[in-house]
């Protein structure tokens, strides 16, 4: 089965908040996209509030629930207080949890999974008993102890950082390394039980040799990408050619 689309907000959001306007509407294109066929919306709300605000938690999970009840919410963030706090009123069917520090412009690495497994155990236990499937980032070349590490917290699934991967568009060769990478940490994952997931500089160009190479990829979260393909195709079109790339096309 095809991994899901869930179409990440944070830059339709980001744009929105260069103005005192409500637009773009992060949750009227969230609709587009979800009616076009993406499988769940992702947001990471920071605690500066520079692309999602708290305050587009609660839409976006009303969005989900009164039309579209058969997609998912997907939170991601570090967990701090505030930030599990705002994941149990929101209720996601999907939470992410991310090792950034507050104050970086983006994820670039995952969670070093023996160092902070027992600070991971609590939380993930937190999450799940209030429903939540608990995906953690995860390196795109964690070794096997890692990844044991990763299924002892009690974690459901692993979303691969797939920066690097992405990175080597205008090199083939290096690509097909870090491809290789991907495919191996996955295999890894898969023995032990854990679900994979992946997001960082996916595009229509590579997604396809992902899919392929991992057919158990579960879900996909893009949101640069995306949205830039967006200024050109439009969120409805854009969201079916991702689609497409999701089942290798």
């Amino acid at each position: 089965m095809p991994a899901k689309l869930s179409v990440n907000l944070n830059a339709i959001a980001m744009l929105r908040n260069r103005r005192d306007l409500p637009w773009p509407s992060v949750t009227g294109l969230g609709r587009i996209a979800l009616a076009a066929g993406a499988g769940g919306l992702t947001v990471h709300p920071r605690p500066d509030q520079r692309h999602i605000r708290f305050t587009d938690v609660p839409e976006i999970r009303a969005l989900i629930d009164d039309e579209f009840p058969d997609r998912e919410f997907n939170i991601e963030g570090y967990p701090t207080q505030d930030f599990l706090d705002l994941v149990e009123k929101a209720e996601p069917e999907q939470v992410t949890l991310v090792p950034d520090d507050p104050e970086q412009a983006t994820s670039d690495h995952g969670w070093d999974f023996v160092a902070n497994g027992e600070i991971l155990r609590a939380i993930v236990a937190r999450l799940k008993k209030n429903g939540a499937r608990v995906s953690l980032f995860c390196d795109p070349d964690a070794s096997q102890a890692q990844i044991a590490a990763a299924q002892a917290t009690g974690a459901d699934r692993v979303e691969f950082y797939t920066g690097p991967y992405g990175a080597c568009y205008d090199d083939s060769g290096k690509a097909a390394k870090e491809l290789e990478r991907l495919e191996n940490t996955a295999l890894l994952a898969k023995d032990a039980g854990l679900g994979v997931n992946a997001g960082h500089d996916l595009t229509v160009a590579n997604l396809p040799a992902l899919a392929r190479a991992i057919p158990h990829l579960a879900e996909v979260s893009i949101g640069q990408g995306l949205t830039a393909d967006a200024l050109e195709y439009g969120m409805a079109e854009t969201v079916r050619r991702f689609v497409r790339a999701c089942a290798g096309q």
